[in-house]
Protein backbone atom coordinates (compact mmCIF):
# COMPACT_ATOMS: atom_id res chain seq x y z
CA UNK A 1 0.00 0.00 0.00
CA UNK A 2 2.83 2.37 0.87
CA UNK A 3 4.48 1.60 -2.46
CA UNK A 4 1.23 2.30 -4.37
CA UNK A 5 0.70 5.49 -2.36
CA UNK A 6 4.22 6.74 -3.08
CA UNK A 7 3.97 5.78 -6.75
CA UNK A 8 0.67 7.61 -7.01
CA UNK A 9 2.09 10.75 -5.43
CA UNK A 10 5.10 10.61 -7.75
CA UNK A 11 2.85 10.25 -10.78
CA UNK A 12 0.65 13.12 -9.60
CA UNK A 13 3.72 15.28 -9.01
CA UNK A 14 4.98 14.50 -12.50
CA UNK A 15 1.54 15.30 -13.91
CA UNK A 16 1.49 18.76 -12.36
CA UNK A 17 5.09 19.39 -13.43
CA UNK A 18 4.06 18.57 -17.00
CA UNK A 19 1.11 20.94 -16.76
CA UNK A 20 3.39 23.65 -15.46
CA UNK A 21 5.88 23.21 -18.28
CA UNK A 22 3.16 22.82 -20.89
CA UNK A 23 2.29 26.52 -20.69
CA UNK A 24 5.88 27.63 -20.96
CA UNK A 25 6.28 30.35 -23.58
CA UNK A 26 9.02 30.75 -26.14
CA UNK A 27 10.14 33.79 -24.22
CA UNK A 28 11.14 31.59 -21.28
CA UNK A 29 13.46 29.40 -23.31
CA UNK A 30 17.16 29.58 -22.59
CA UNK A 31 19.14 31.67 -25.06
CA UNK A 32 20.70 29.77 -27.93
CA UNK A 33 23.83 30.64 -29.84
CA UNK A 34 23.29 33.96 -31.57
CA UNK A 35 21.92 33.41 -35.05
CA UNK A 36 23.47 35.21 -38.00
CA UNK A 37 21.32 37.62 -39.98
CA UNK A 38 21.42 38.61 -43.60
CA UNK A 39 20.43 41.37 -45.98
CA UNK A 40 19.70 39.99 -49.44
CA UNK A 41 19.48 41.92 -52.68
CA UNK A 42 16.65 39.98 -54.33
CA UNK A 43 16.37 41.77 -57.69
CA UNK A 44 14.49 40.25 -60.63
CA UNK A 45 11.90 37.63 -59.48
CA UNK A 46 13.01 35.35 -62.33
CA UNK A 47 16.29 34.81 -60.49
CA UNK A 48 14.33 32.57 -58.14
CA UNK A 49 13.84 29.90 -60.81
CA UNK A 50 16.49 30.50 -63.49
CA UNK A 51 20.11 29.44 -63.28
CA UNK A 52 22.20 32.47 -62.32
CA UNK A 53 24.99 33.54 -60.00
CA UNK A 54 22.61 35.12 -57.50
CA UNK A 55 20.53 31.99 -57.05
CA UNK A 56 23.69 29.93 -56.61
CA UNK A 57 24.83 32.20 -53.78
CA UNK A 58 21.44 31.81 -52.06
CA UNK A 59 21.70 28.04 -52.31
CA UNK A 60 25.24 28.15 -50.90
CA UNK A 61 24.10 30.40 -48.04
CA UNK A 62 21.58 27.80 -46.91
CA UNK A 63 24.36 25.22 -46.71
CA UNK A 64 26.70 27.35 -44.62
CA UNK A 65 24.58 28.96 -41.89
CA UNK A 66 23.02 27.29 -38.87
CA UNK A 67 19.54 25.87 -39.30
CA UNK A 68 17.10 28.24 -37.57
CA UNK A 69 13.95 27.50 -35.63
CA UNK A 70 12.14 30.11 -37.73
CA UNK A 71 12.81 32.83 -40.28
CA UNK A 72 11.60 36.41 -39.87
CA UNK A 73 11.65 38.12 -43.26
CA UNK A 74 11.38 41.88 -43.61
CA UNK A 75 10.61 42.42 -47.27
CA UNK A 76 10.48 45.55 -49.40
CA UNK A 77 7.13 44.33 -50.74
CA UNK A 78 4.94 44.48 -47.63
CA UNK A 79 4.26 48.15 -47.01
CA UNK A 80 1.61 49.19 -44.50
CA UNK A 81 0.46 52.03 -42.29
CA UNK A 82 1.38 50.69 -38.89
CA UNK A 83 3.63 47.70 -38.30
CA UNK A 84 2.24 44.16 -38.46
CA UNK A 85 3.41 40.57 -38.09
CA UNK A 86 1.83 37.77 -40.10
CA UNK A 87 0.47 35.14 -37.71
CA UNK A 88 -1.16 32.59 -40.04
CA UNK A 89 -0.17 28.94 -39.68
CA UNK A 90 -0.06 28.38 -43.45
CA UNK A 91 1.04 31.57 -45.26
CA UNK A 92 0.09 31.72 -48.91
CA UNK A 93 2.59 32.31 -51.71
CA UNK A 94 1.96 35.79 -53.12
CA UNK A 95 2.79 36.53 -56.77
CA UNK A 96 2.95 40.29 -56.44
CA UNK A 97 4.24 41.15 -59.92
CA UNK A 98 3.16 41.15 -63.53
CA UNK A 99 4.49 40.52 -67.03
CA UNK A 100 6.51 37.41 -66.18
CA UNK A 101 6.24 33.87 -67.60
CA UNK A 102 3.57 31.57 -66.22
CA UNK A 103 6.29 29.36 -64.75
CA UNK A 104 7.00 32.08 -62.17
CA UNK A 105 3.33 32.37 -61.21
CA UNK A 106 3.21 28.60 -60.80
CA UNK A 107 5.84 28.66 -58.04
CA UNK A 108 4.58 27.76 -54.59
CA UNK A 109 6.60 27.93 -51.39
CA UNK A 110 4.57 25.98 -48.80
CA UNK A 111 6.67 26.74 -45.74
CA UNK A 112 4.66 26.72 -42.51
CA UNK A 113 4.08 29.95 -40.67
CA UNK A 114 5.17 30.58 -37.10
CA UNK A 115 2.35 32.14 -35.08
CA UNK A 116 4.33 31.54 -31.90
CA UNK A 117 7.43 33.43 -33.00
CA UNK A 118 5.31 36.10 -34.69
CA UNK A 119 3.52 36.77 -31.42
CA UNK A 120 6.82 36.69 -29.54
CA UNK A 121 8.05 39.38 -31.95
CA UNK A 122 4.96 41.44 -31.15
CA UNK A 123 5.55 41.01 -27.40
CA UNK A 124 9.24 41.87 -27.72
CA UNK A 125 8.57 45.34 -29.15
CA UNK A 126 7.59 47.76 -26.40
CA UNK A 127 7.86 51.18 -28.06
CA UNK A 128 5.00 50.74 -30.55
CA UNK A 129 1.96 48.53 -30.93
CA UNK A 130 2.56 45.73 -33.41
CA UNK A 131 -0.61 44.46 -35.09
CA UNK A 132 -1.43 40.89 -36.08
CA UNK A 133 -2.25 40.01 -39.69
CA UNK A 134 -3.63 36.84 -41.28
CA UNK A 135 -4.26 38.12 -44.81
CA UNK A 136 -0.75 38.60 -46.19
CA UNK A 137 1.52 35.58 -46.62
CA UNK A 138 4.93 35.35 -48.28
CA UNK A 139 5.57 37.92 -50.99
CA UNK A 140 8.22 37.47 -53.65
CA UNK A 141 10.78 39.40 -51.60
CA UNK A 142 10.57 36.50 -49.16
CA UNK A 143 9.90 33.32 -51.14
CA UNK A 144 12.09 34.11 -54.15
CA UNK A 145 15.20 33.85 -51.99
CA UNK A 146 14.00 31.45 -49.28
CA UNK A 147 12.97 28.78 -51.78
CA UNK A 148 16.65 28.56 -52.71
CA UNK A 149 18.08 28.94 -49.21
CA UNK A 150 15.68 26.35 -47.76
CA UNK A 151 14.30 24.45 -50.77
CA UNK A 152 12.49 21.85 -48.64
CA UNK A 153 10.25 24.61 -47.22
CA UNK A 154 10.66 22.95 -43.83
CA UNK A 155 11.59 26.06 -41.83
CA UNK A 156 8.68 28.14 -40.43
CA UNK A 157 8.58 31.63 -41.97
CA UNK A 158 6.74 34.78 -40.97
CA UNK A 159 6.97 38.36 -42.18
CA UNK A 160 6.91 41.74 -40.50
CA UNK A 161 5.63 44.70 -42.48
CA UNK A 162 7.24 48.07 -43.13
CA UNK A 163 5.32 51.11 -41.92
CA UNK A 164 5.92 53.27 -44.97
CA UNK A 165 4.59 56.38 -43.22
CA UNK A 166 7.50 56.43 -40.78
CA UNK A 167 11.02 57.92 -41.11
CA UNK A 168 14.17 55.81 -41.28
CA UNK A 169 14.96 56.42 -37.61
CA UNK A 170 11.69 54.70 -36.62
CA UNK A 171 12.71 51.53 -38.45
CA UNK A 172 16.23 51.60 -37.02
CA UNK A 173 14.93 51.98 -33.45
CA UNK A 174 12.34 49.24 -33.94
CA UNK A 175 15.01 46.87 -35.23
CA UNK A 176 17.05 47.34 -32.07
CA UNK A 177 14.16 45.96 -30.04
CA UNK A 178 14.25 42.74 -32.07
CA UNK A 179 17.83 41.80 -31.19
CA UNK A 180 16.82 39.18 -28.62
CA UNK A 181 15.17 37.10 -31.37
CA UNK A 182 18.63 36.22 -32.64
CA UNK A 183 19.32 34.30 -29.41
CA UNK A 184 16.05 32.38 -29.71
CA UNK A 185 16.87 30.63 -32.96
CA UNK A 186 15.34 33.16 -35.37
CA UNK A 187 17.14 33.97 -38.61
CA UNK A 188 16.26 37.53 -39.60
CA UNK A 189 16.35 38.25 -43.33
CA UNK A 190 16.09 41.73 -44.82
CA UNK A 191 15.13 41.53 -48.49
CA UNK A 192 15.45 44.56 -50.75
CA UNK A 193 18.23 46.21 -52.78
CA UNK A 194 20.91 48.76 -51.87
CA UNK A 195 20.33 50.48 -55.23
CA UNK A 196 16.91 50.10 -56.86
CA UNK A 197 15.79 52.31 -59.73
CA UNK A 198 13.40 50.44 -62.03
CA UNK A 199 12.81 53.51 -64.17
CA UNK A 200 16.38 53.45 -65.46
CA UNK A 201 16.83 49.72 -66.06
CA UNK A 202 18.73 48.67 -69.17
CA UNK A 203 17.66 45.42 -70.84
CA UNK A 204 20.78 45.37 -72.99
CA UNK A 205 23.19 42.47 -72.34
CA UNK A 206 26.19 43.54 -70.24
CA UNK A 207 24.64 46.95 -69.60
CA UNK A 208 27.00 49.50 -68.08
CA UNK A 209 26.29 50.45 -64.48
CA UNK A 210 25.39 54.09 -63.87
CA UNK A 211 28.02 56.13 -62.04
CA UNK A 212 25.48 57.28 -59.46
CA UNK A 213 24.54 53.65 -58.73
CA UNK A 214 28.17 52.77 -58.07
CA UNK A 215 28.58 55.88 -55.92
CA UNK A 216 25.58 55.11 -53.71
CA UNK A 217 26.47 51.43 -53.38
CA UNK A 218 30.03 52.36 -52.40
CA UNK A 219 28.76 54.93 -49.91
CA UNK A 220 26.59 52.30 -48.19
CA UNK A 221 29.38 49.71 -48.16
CA UNK A 222 31.86 52.18 -46.69
CA UNK A 223 29.50 53.11 -43.86
CA UNK A 224 28.79 49.45 -43.07
CA UNK A 225 32.54 48.81 -42.99
CA UNK A 226 33.05 51.77 -40.66
CA UNK A 227 30.16 50.72 -38.44
CA UNK A 228 28.70 54.22 -38.76
CA UNK A 229 24.96 54.05 -39.39
CA UNK A 230 24.21 57.75 -38.92
CA UNK A 231 24.84 58.78 -42.56
CA UNK A 232 22.74 55.82 -43.74
CA UNK A 233 19.77 57.16 -41.78
CA UNK A 234 20.34 60.87 -42.47
CA UNK A 235 19.99 60.48 -46.24
CA UNK A 236 18.74 64.02 -46.69
CA UNK A 237 22.40 65.04 -46.74
CA UNK A 238 22.74 63.02 -49.94
CA UNK A 239 19.29 63.80 -51.31
CA UNK A 240 20.21 64.11 -54.99
CA UNK A 241 22.16 60.85 -55.00
CA UNK A 242 19.52 59.06 -52.92
CA UNK A 243 16.72 60.12 -55.28
CA UNK A 244 18.57 58.45 -58.15
CA UNK A 245 19.41 55.31 -56.20
CA UNK A 246 15.94 55.08 -54.63
CA UNK A 247 13.07 57.01 -56.23
CA UNK A 248 11.10 55.29 -53.45
CA UNK A 249 12.72 53.94 -50.28
CA UNK A 250 10.87 50.61 -50.06
CA UNK A 251 13.86 48.51 -51.15
CA UNK A 252 16.24 50.42 -48.89
CA UNK A 253 14.20 50.03 -45.70
CA UNK A 254 14.98 46.33 -45.04
CA UNK A 255 18.68 47.20 -44.83
CA UNK A 256 17.91 49.65 -42.02
CA UNK A 257 16.55 46.73 -39.98
CA UNK A 258 19.76 44.77 -40.46
CA UNK A 259 21.75 47.80 -39.35
CA UNK A 260 19.60 48.23 -36.25
CA UNK A 261 19.95 44.54 -35.43
CA UNK A 262 23.69 44.59 -35.85
CA UNK A 263 25.68 43.53 -32.80
CA UNK A 264 29.12 44.86 -31.88
CA UNK A 265 30.38 41.28 -32.10
CA UNK A 266 29.11 40.78 -35.64
CA UNK A 267 31.59 40.16 -38.41
CA UNK A 268 30.15 41.03 -41.81
CA UNK A 269 30.92 39.80 -45.28
CA UNK A 270 29.49 40.52 -48.72
CA UNK A 271 28.20 38.29 -51.47
CA UNK A 272 26.50 38.93 -54.82
CA UNK A 273 28.29 42.28 -54.77
CA UNK A 274 27.58 43.21 -58.37
CA UNK A 275 25.10 45.26 -60.40
CA UNK A 276 22.26 44.13 -62.58
CA UNK A 277 20.71 45.94 -65.55
CA UNK A 278 22.63 49.12 -64.79
CA UNK A 279 20.57 50.39 -61.87
CA UNK A 280 20.11 47.49 -59.43
CA UNK A 281 22.69 46.63 -56.78
CA UNK A 282 22.55 42.96 -55.81
CA UNK A 283 25.02 43.46 -52.96
CA UNK A 284 24.09 41.29 -50.00
CA UNK A 285 25.51 41.27 -46.48
CA UNK A 286 25.89 38.44 -44.00
CA UNK A 287 26.32 39.38 -40.34
CA UNK A 288 27.47 36.67 -37.92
Amino acid sequence: KDFIKQAGLAALSTYFMDLKSFGKTLNDEKPTDRMPMVFIGHGNPMYAISENIYKKAWVDLGKTISKPKAVLCISAHWLTKGTFVHVAEKPKTIHDFGGFPQSLFDVQYPAPGSPEFAKLTKETVKSVEIGEDKDWGLDHGAWSVLKNIYPLADIPVFQMSLDYSKPLQYHFNLAKELQSLRTKGVLIVGSGNIVHNLGMLSMQPNASTFDWAIEFDTFVKNQIDLGDTTPLIALEKKAALTNLAHPTLDHYLPLIYNLGLRDAKDIHSYFNDSFDMGSISMRSVLFK
